[in-house]
């Protein structure tokens, strides 16, 4: 168990003579700017392309002078120091929102285009948000109803709004404001079943972004991806990376996130150099042969454990980064490339050795730090750090001081990342899992009570616990065990739907399974590793010889098609009672699922569908017929 931050150390455990200490420093660094690169590329090489959309190219001047005035138009309502929401998706107006408000000073959150009703007004509800910027059909009730400032962003392009506004609530506003010095703030997953968030500093974001600068090269010419989803933190990398460097962004279409090989073909067609991805949607890349016509000369990859090294055959160098939040998107990284002597290795690579400015230290359960080699919980320190969560306690429990016995000149502060790892002789560190029950589903932390709290709203639902079930490979999903309350009866299907505008897409279980109550362990608490086992017993994998379904049910099969999608689907969701008549999405699809899907489907038939034909299929049976359609080959002469 973690000893709690207030409580007395205990005397170091003596260690071996010749035993170094799991202590390690990156090269030094010193924070630079942020915006003011961003300006001064503006002036120094105002025709130079700042961000490629589709066809149309804005320059650095179009942009600065965009900018300027959304920055003009939100003046009179936003001061620095203020949260403005920002429901925007990769697209032009991002960029466009986030440089107009580094220039205000004010504090950029981005909650994304599709966040859910329910958990932008928690949001809303808890933290001292200014406005919020986005389309009006996305946003809460409140600021739906509010007050409207058009803004002149782009609403052309790729995942461009209709319309853009600010819209302002001053009845909802909570009291909780970023520290001074904010330059942005993530939303993390709450154990109390809000989000809770975490602001960084212009200052950190600045030592990421010159690491990111002098590691890959990136210059002016250079095209960088706006890939990352606008919720999760690795987007600020992205977009500030390019806007610093004097090099291009270029924002992705949506469906390069479902289908892996939608995504080289779009950085092939828009001849990146530079990429930034997630970790499961660059896995189904490493299986298969790497296109060899890319430019692409950097891919950093981070968000979940990587399970295997890039094989000879890939020409990019690729980066197995690792940071949370609360260290400013990129803690350590692992460098690969093709013609090193491991690539190819099935084993899972290290996440590498500390950037410039960070520290690392591997502790034990009493906060001490562990010999090299030894397993224990990761503490980050350094320029890195954010300045802390929007709650103080949290950001008391979390932000704790250096051991006692260490002598850390310049470091303060140490954040506790709850992350077990094992520190090896050259410094660099292997992920071994968390130390809590928080867990990662395709690529983002999730905890598992944030989840619990979204289904006990609900009043149908008396308690509600989550497990994660993993497949062969490690891939996670989640699965809520509901206690109905007395007198109720609901479906599965419903509390699902009930659940989803409180969470982000990773977060909502792939299942329900309603139970009358739930197994304890020996000191009287719920045993997860228990349900979990019932949940995986009761998730056989559906029958692939099966013909005598009924016609008239939705499951029966008619055709190899059918049991293949069919079959696929309910593996990789686990969820047996899957029917070909359920929508891919409503049936808790996702688009690492869907990835997966398609893969899948190209391995066993070797016909390639796209993730757009998936989604606007009714159903899977509707789904399975085009496959048939396309793996029915032409008669001669026609």
């Amino acid at each position: 168990m973690i000893q709690s931050p207030t409580a007395a150390v205990a005397p170091a455990t003596p260690l071996d003579a010749g035993s170094p200490l799991s202590v390690a420093h990156g090269p030094a660094a010193e924070p630079t700017g942020v915006l003011a690169r961003f300006e001064d590329w503006a002036r120094r090489t105002p025709q130079a392309t700042a961000v490629i959309d589709r066809t149309q190219i804005w320059t650095y001047q179009d942009l600065d002078a965009a900018a300027a005035l959304v920055a003009a138009d939100l003046a009179d309502r936003v001061r620095p120091g203020d949260l403005v929401g920002v429901c925007l998706d990769r697209s032009t107006a991002l960029v466009v929102t986030a440089v107009a408000l580094a220039r205000l000073g004010a504090v950029y959150l981005p909650l994304g285009p599709r966040p859910g009703e329910r958990r932008i007004q928690a949001v809303t509800e808890d933290l001292d948000v200014a406005c919020l910027i986005g389309d009006p059909a996305v946003l809460p009730e409140e600021h739906r109803g509010g007050e409207h400032a058009l803004l002149p962003l782009p609403t052309g392009g790729v995942n461009a709004p209709a319309t853009a506004v600010a819209a302002f609530a001053d009845s909802v506003r909570g009291t909780r404001r970023a520290p001074e010095g904010a330059l942005y703030a993530v939303l993390t997953s709450g154990s109390t079943g809000r989000p809770k968030a975490v602001a960084v500093a212009e200052s950190s974001l600045s030592v990421a972004l010159d690491w990111y600068r002098a590691e890959t090269g990136l210059a002016p010419g250079d095209r960088q991806s706006l890939l990352i989803g606008v919720a999760f933190d690795p987007h600020l990398l992205e977009l500030w990376a390019a806007l610093t460097s004097g090099a291009a962004l270029v924002p992705a279409p949506d469906d390069t996130r479902w289908d892996s090989h939608l995504l080289t073909d779009w950085w092939r067609d828009s001849g990146l150099t530079h990429a930034v991805a997630a970790t499961p949607t660059v896995e189904p890349l490493l299986d298969r042969p790497w296109p060899q016509d890319l430019k692409l000369r950097h891919l950093v990859v981070g968000g979940d454990r990587m399970r295997r090294r890039p094989g000879a055959d890939v020409t990019a160098t690729v980066h197995n980064a690792y940071g949370p939040a609360e260290a400013t998107v990129v803690t350590t990284t692992h460098t690969m490339r093709g013609t090193d002597p491991e690539a190819g290795d099935p084993a899972p690579p290290p996440i590498g050795t500390a950037l410039p400015g960070v520290t690392l230290v591997v502790t034990d359960d009493e906060g001490r730090p562990v010999a090299r080699g030894q397993e224990g919980e990761l503490r980050v320190g350094g320029h890195c750090l954010a300045l802390g969560y929007l709650d103080p306690e949290l950001t008391a429990r979390r932000f704790t001081s250096p051991p006692q016995e260490l002598a850390l000149p310049a470091i303060d502060r140490l954040y506790r990342t709850g992350d077990r790892v094992r520190m090896n002789a050259d410094g660099s560190l292997d992920f071994l899992g968390r130390l809590d029950d928080q867990v990662k589903i395709s690529g983002v932390r999730i905890e598992p009570v944030e989840v619990e709290a979204a289904f006990e709203q609900d009043p149908r639902v008396r308690t509600a616990v989550v497990t994660v079930l993993r497949d062969g490979s490690g891939h996670g999903r989640l699965v809520a065990h509901v206690r109905p309350a007395d007198g109720t009866a609901p479906a599965a299907a419903d509390l699902l739907d009930a659940v989803r505008p409180w969470l982000p897409e990773q977060a909502v279980p792939t299942a329900v399974r309603i139970v009358d109550g739930f197994p304890l362990d020996a000191n009287g608490k719920v045993d997860r590793p228990a349900l979990a086992a019932q949940a995986q017993a009761q998730a056989p994998v559906a029958p692939r010889t099966a013909t005598t379904d009924d016609p008239a049910d939705a499951t029966a099969i008619a055709t190899e098609s059918e049991r293949l999608v069919l079959t696929t689907v309910r593996d990789l969701l686990g969820r047996p009672g899957i029917r070909l008549g359920d929508h891919f999405t409503d049936a808790g699809g996702t688009s690492v699922v869907a990835a997966r899907l398609l893969a899948t489907v190209e391995r066993e038939t070797g016909v390639r569908l796209r993730a757009p034909e998936l989604l606007r299929s009714t159903d899977l049976r509707a789904f399975a017929a085009l496959l048939d359609q396309r793996r029915t080959p032409r008669p001669e002469g026609a």
